[in-house]
């Protein structure tokens, strides 16, 4: 009985095959992993942003002649932004190191308990650089405003 050999050529086809699936399988893990580190980037890149522009947004809302204070409190400085005649004023501030808001009547003291969370920051500071402008500065950033009242008391 003869017997056949193997042909080198069918375990040369196996070798390319299994050449090319192993190069797709690290193609694949490979690109997963650019995908979750991209996608975390631009996850941290817009709770940033998030902070910057929710304040933004809080300090475009209550703009009005004589609405927006900068005062030194027992927290640090503190962003009061007064609701027109109602008396009652959101006042932002930091809280350890967490940015805090607070709605309540405008010359009550703060309530730390029940105040809203804003965002993590280790830095918060209001700044007046010209007259009419308000900076505000966080770990995430700075954002210069222009106010429609003129100015920040």
């Amino acid at each position: 009985m003869k017997r056949e050999s193997a042909s080198p050529l069918g375990y040369y086809t196996i070798g390319i095959a299994a050449l090319f699936l192993a190069g797709f399988f690290l193609l694949v893990v490979f690109g997963a992993q650019s995908y979750r580190d991209t996608v975390a980037g631009q996850e941290a890149n817009g709770a940033a942003r998030a902070q910057l522009a929710y304040l933004a947004a809080a300090v475009k809302g209550y703009d009005a002649a004589g609405a927006v204070h900068l005062v030194e409190g027992e927290n640090g400085q503190m962003l009061v932004l007064e609701d027109g005649e109602s008396g009652y004023a959101l006042r932002i501030y930091r809280l350890g190191d967490t940015l805090v808001e607070d709605y309540g009547a405008a010359g009550s003291p703060l309530l730390p308990e029940e105040a809203n969370p804003i965002g993590k920051t280790a830095r918060f500071a209001l700044e007046t650089p010209a007259a009419g402008l308000l900076r505000i500065t966080t770990d995430a950033g700075s954002v210069l405003l222009r106010l429609r009242c003129g100015g920040a008391a």
